[in-house]
C-alpha cells in the first residue's frame, strides 16, 4: 500500500513508524509545509520522499491528514477534490465541524473520520514514537458515511497497530473530548501560570516540583498552534465544562477558607471514585 501522510508531527510520524514496523506501507511519503520538520522527517527515515499535495494523492493509495484542526478543516474538502481510488482518513481532535465541512462533498465516501485517543506533549516529527496509539481507543465518526472499502482498510490498519475501535457521531464525540482531553490541557496551562505567576525565582519551582506537579502540569508543554485549534473548534463544549470545573475549585477554595475539614474530606473521597474508572 502506498500511503502519504499530510502533516509530518507528532501523530503523523508516529503513524509512519508504525506502517513501517507492522509492514503496512510499500512506502510513505510525506507533505510538510514546515522546512525544518521536512528535514527531520526525512533523515528520520519517517518518509521516503517528500511531495506536493497534488503529487502524494495522485501517487498514494491511503492518505493520512493529521494537522490541526483549523488547516484539517481549510484542507480537507481541497483533498477530496484530488481523489479518486484513494481512502483518505483524518485523525484530528474535533469533529462537529470537520465532518459537516464535507458532509455534502460527493467523495465523502471516500473519507474515514477518527480520533486516535493517544497523544505527548511533545510536537514535531522528533517528537514520534513506536507505540503511541498501542493499546489506546480511536473513535470512528459518522462510519455510516464511509464506504464499506474505506472503513475495511482503516479498521485494519488501526487494529494492525492494537488500537481498540469506538463509534460515535460528531456532536457525541466533541462533547465528551471535552469532559476527558480539552478540559485537562486548559487545567494543566492554567495551573503552569498560576505558578509562574506566583513563583518569579524559577529555581524555587525546579527544586520543588516532583513527581505530581510534573504530571499535572506536563500537557501545559503543548503545542499552542494546535491547542488554540481545538479551543476555539470545540468552544461551545469546552465553555461548559469549564463552568463546571470552576465550580467544583469555588467548592474546594470555600471549604479551605472555612477550614470545612469535613467537606474537604467529602469532596476527596468523591473525587477518589475515579479509580474506578481509570482502574
Amino acid at each position: 500500500m502506498r500511503v502519504s501522510i499530510i502533516g509530518l508531527g507528532l501523530m503523523g510520524g508516529s503513524l509512519a513508524i508504525q506502517l513501517r514496523k507492522n509492514n503496512l506501507a510499500t512506502s510513505i511519503v510525506g507533505v510538510e509545509t514546515n522546512r525544518e520538520h521536512a528535514k527531520i522527517a526525512l533523515e528520520k527515515g519517517l518518509v521516503d520522499d517528500l511531495l506536493t499535495l497534488e503529487d502524494a494523492v495522485k501517487n498514494s493509495d491511503l492518505v493520512i491528514l493529521a494537522v490541526s484542526a483549523d488547516i484539517t478543516l481549510q484542507l480537507l474538502p481541497q483533498l477530496l477534490d484530488l481523489v479518486n481510488h484513494q481512502v483518505v482518513v483524518d485523525v484530528c481532535s474535533i469533529k462537529r465541524e470537520i465532518c459537516d465541512s464535507v458532509s455534502a462533498h460527493p467523495k465523502r465516501k471516500n473519507l474515514v473520520s477518527t480520533h486516535p485517543m493517544a497523544g505527548t506533549e511533545n510536537s514535531g516529527p522528533q517528537a514520534a514514537i513506536e507505540n503511541l496509539f498501542e493499546n489506546k481507543a480511536v473513535v470512528f465518526i459518522e462510519r455510516e458515511k464511509s464506504c464499506p472499502k474505506a472503513l475495511r482498510l482503516i479498521s485494519k490498519l488501526f487494529e494492525n497497530i492494537k488500537m481498540r475501535i469506538i463509534y460515535m457521531n460528531a456532536r457525541e464525540h466533541d462533547r465528551h473530548a471535552a469532559y476527558v482531553s480539552h478540559i485537562s490541557h486548559v487545567s494543566s496551562m492554567a495551573l503552569a501560570l498560576t505558578v509562574l505567576e506566583k513563583e518569579k525565582d524559577e529555581k524555587n519551582i525546579f527544586n520543588l516540583a516532583s513527581g505530581g506537579f510534573d504530571s499535572t502540569a506536563r500537557l501545559a508543554k503543548s503545542s499552542s498552534k494546535m491547542w488554540t485549534s481545538i479551543f476555539i473548534n470545540n468552544s461551545d463544549n469546552i465553555l461548559i465544562v469549564l463552568e463546571e470545573y470552576i465550580s467544583q475549585l469555588s467548592k474546594f477554595k470555600e471549604s479551605i477558607e472555612k477550614n470545612d475539614k469535613s467537606k474537604i474530606d467529602l469532596l476527596i473521597n468523591n473525587a477518589n471514585k475515579i479509580a474506578k474508572i481509570l482502574d
